[in-house]
């Protein structure tokens, strides 16, 4: 019996620093993660929830210890966890804003490269509506010239005409003339 007494009383001490070093461990895991720069704000009732396992834990008789650092641990498992998620949900809400942002700027470049093409095709339009009125002008105006020279052509073969008539009329006046004058002085 002295042997047994004996085992256990080294074996006490040999038990009690592996609960300390496992206790000791847990909580340098969340000193780890409340000071990480990142995740250290995040998942606030998580790490609360096990720096309160962590002190039942240490707390516990020998006969629940086992359970309650078995609680310990998940309980520091689900505040990492936790605040990675909640660190990731950030990060995805962050892009997601910035994805809408680009989405929008994207849409104003959009907008503005269609106002000018727009109004390229609307100066484009004016421009060809104004050489269409240039045209029309200017073929009015050749219209205008074909008939004056028209005219003035009929003028001229009216006029022309007329001196023929005339030049013709005056011939059958000095043949007539000259008839008379043969006539006159066959006589």
């Amino acid at each position: 019996m002295a042997a047994a007494v004996l085992a256990f009383a080294v074996a006490a001490p040999a038990h009690a620093q592996d609960r300390d070093a496992a206790l000791a461990t847990l909580r340098a895991d969340l000193v780890q993660l409340e000071s990480d720069a990142e995740l250290g704000s995040l998942a606030a009732y998580e790490r609360l929830q096990a720096r309160h396992a962590i002190d039942t834990a240490s707390q516990a008789r020998s006969s629940n210890f086992e359970g309650a650092r078995y609680v310990a641990e998940r309980r520091v498992q689900i505040a990492q966890v936790a605040a990675r998620t909640e660190a990731l949900q950030r990060e995805a809400d962050r892009l997601d804003r910035e994805r809408s942002e680009l989405i929008v700027e994207a849409s104003r470049r959009d907008a503005a490269a269609a106002r000018a093409e727009a109004e390229r095709l609307r100066i484009q339009a004016q421009i060809q509506a104004e050489e269409a009125a240039r045209l029309r002008a200017q073929t009015m105006t050749d219209a205008e010239t074909m008939a004056d020279v028209e005219r003035a052509l009929e003028g001229v073969a009216d006029a022309q005409a007329a001196k023929l008539r005339e030049a013709r009329r005056r011939e059958a006046e000095l043949k007539r003339l000259e008839e008379e004058l043969l006539r006159e002085s066959d006589d």
